[in-house]
């Protein structure tokens, strides 16, 4: 979508938005490419090393099938279906039919345990879910709480109330007339964990791919250019899996190396880069950090034409790292799930900036401003805000009124994330305002894990924080007091943590677990996470 130029004026003084009024995903990333060429669209490396390559025609004629299946079982437009699944081609398959059938995707980590999974499926009232068998070992002791889940198509065959998906695809027609949308209308939910209550589920309409696409040119050096090939480490659940990798690849006809990695094995990604040509990447800035550690990584001979890496800033080190391993500069996004890749530096159009973000991407507009919404000086410490209308800007909170109103303040979407500008235009982060805990590329709300952690019969109180962490950035941390008559031991904090890691996730269960005689409340009751953090920071040093 971004005009090309020599510089990033150039660029962004020409650029203008091209959003039709009539506009499917679906359709957009598949069928247009599926004219009986063969096209690729996904690699698919198996565990023991095999590659299917599949086209864009077999991925049409599979979402076809999808979504003549789900419209069979009365799933129709507006209806919310989950897909359980890890990076694998059916993962891909399934959104695809799901926005071709006008209905709303509700994309699940699977790493999530029964109850962050049980609250994500009861919120969006998802009617169906897509899943394996993994996925469908969890729904057993959460589906009698589930009452509008009404479908469970399971990819590895039929089973504990779930339907046989290969089979009843064998048996659908691979014609599909795609319903008619609107580039307005909803086409997906993204949960997001807040710093307080539940998670909040980000509603995204059928336009929030056009509006991805210079966010995802920018960082990859000016995306796509002949022979690119992109993988991520990061998973497909996620907007940064899905919506900086996947669609944006399809949408370009750029296919996407997918490999269901369990655990990220930094020897392994660089094995994986040089073996299969790998162009683009998304690597996350603890992915980094992790091939970094390894010895003589220039050795493995991963050649990328671009590296993007968002979630916390790079600082020089790292930058010249990048540049004499992989032979590129990393360049560095921002962003979040409501409102995604609005900031990024750009090493074909202008210098990297070590401490910087960069610049606001062509088409945004993104600035520090002061709690009434008012613009700031250069280089005055605010609040980093996107300005409504915006093309990659959610429509609002599922069911949640509230919280999307307290999001905005006039015109300007709030980030709640803490920066600088200056002069030129370039933003620094400086920090949260607010209790998200950014942990190894992820963006942890920390009410879920203390709700979680409370029903621990052993636990009286708790506050989980995030604590400075050289790898991950943030160490998710819990400060329990415990029930009288409980004493605390080593044992104890490994049951507390296994307690989260198998009900709620295993990314988000706390690496420390410290016990306290009392919290710092305010005078209304409220655990002062800030307060906390800063005194253990403070005890550390």
């Amino acid at each position: 979508m971004l005009p090309r130029g020599a510089t990033y004026e150039a660029i962004r003084d020409a650029f203008r938005w091209r959003i039709p009024d009539r506009y499917n995903m679906g359709v957009d990333c598949c069928d247009r490419w599926a004219d009986g060429s063969g096209r690729p669209a996904l690699l698919h490396l198996h565990a023991d090393g095999r590659v299917d390559r599949i086209s864009f025609d077999a991925m049409k004629a599979d979402s076809n099938r999808l979504a003549n299946v789900l419209r069979a079982h009365r799933i129709s437009r507006g209806d919310r279906v989950g897909v359980l699944l890890p990076q694998v081609p059916e993962a891909a398959v399934a959104h695809l039919a799901i926005y071709k059938l006008g209905a709303i995707a509700v994309p699940l980590f699977q790493l999530f345990q029964e109850q962050a999974l049980e609250f994500r499926l009861r919120d969006s009232g998802a009617s169906a879910l897509v899943t394996d068998t993994t996925g469908l070992a969890k729904l057993g002791s959460i589906r009698a709480g589930l009452p509008d889940l009404r479908l469970v198509l399971n990819t590895d065959g039929a089973g504990d109330a779930a339907l046989d998906l290969p089979y009843a695809m064998t048996r659908a027609s691979d014609a599909f007339d795609p319903v008619d949308t609107a580039a307005e209308d909803p086409a997906i939910i993204i949960y997001t964990s807040g710093t307080t209550g539940a998670p909040k589920g980000a509603l995204h309409a059928h336009r929030v791919l056009l509006g991805h696409l210079p966010g995802v040119e920018m960082p990859q050096d000016l995306f796509p250019r002949p022979g690119d090939l992109f993988w991520t480490p990061a998973d497909w659940a996620w907007v940064g899996g899905l919506f900086d990798v996947l669609l944006p690849s399809l949408h370009h006809g750029v296919p996407v190396l997918a490999h269901r990695m369990a655990k990220f094995d930094p020897e392994f990604a660089l094995r994986l880069m040089a073996a299969h040509g790998v162009r683009n990447a998304f690597l996350p800035p603890t992915a980094l950090k992790m091939i970094r550690s390894v010895p003589k990584a220039v050795q493995y001979g991963a050649h990328p034409r671009s590296i993007g890496s968002g979630g916390e800033t790079l600082g020089a080190e790292l930058l010249e790292w990048g540049r004499g391993t992989f032979g590129v500069t990393i360049n560095e996004f921002y962003g979040q799930t409501e409102c995604n890749l609005v900031v990024s530096s750009c090493s074909a159009v202008m210098p990297a900036r070590p401490g910087w973000m960069g610049r606001a991407v062509p088409g945004h507009e993104v600035a520090v401003v002061d709690s009434e919404g008012r613009r700031l000086p250069p280089d005055a410490i605010g609040t980093i805000a996107v300005r409504r209308p915006d093309p990659v800007m959610f429509l609002g909170y599922w069911n949640n009124p509230l919280a999307t109103a307290a999001k905005f303040v006039g015109d300007w979407l709030l980030t709640g994330d803490q920066g600088v500008e200056d002069e030129a235009g370039w933003l620094r982060f400086v920090g949260r305002d607010d209790d998200v805990i950014t942990s190894a590329g992820y963006r942890i709300g920390p009410s879920e894990i203390e709700d979680c952690l409370l029903q621990h019969p052993a636990v009286a109180m708790v506050a989980v924080i995030g604590l400075p962490d050289p790898l991950r950035t943030e160490a998710v941390t819990a400060i329990v007091v415990l029930t009288p008559g409980i004493v605390a031991d080593a044992g104890l904090a490994t049951e507390l943590q296994g307690h989260v890691k198998t009900r709620l996730a295993a990314h988000s269960y706390p690496r420390q677990v410290i016990f306290q005689d009392a919290l710092p409340l305010t005078a209304t009751g409220k655990v002062m996470r800030g307060e906390l953090r800063r005194c253990m920071v403070q005890g550390s040093d």
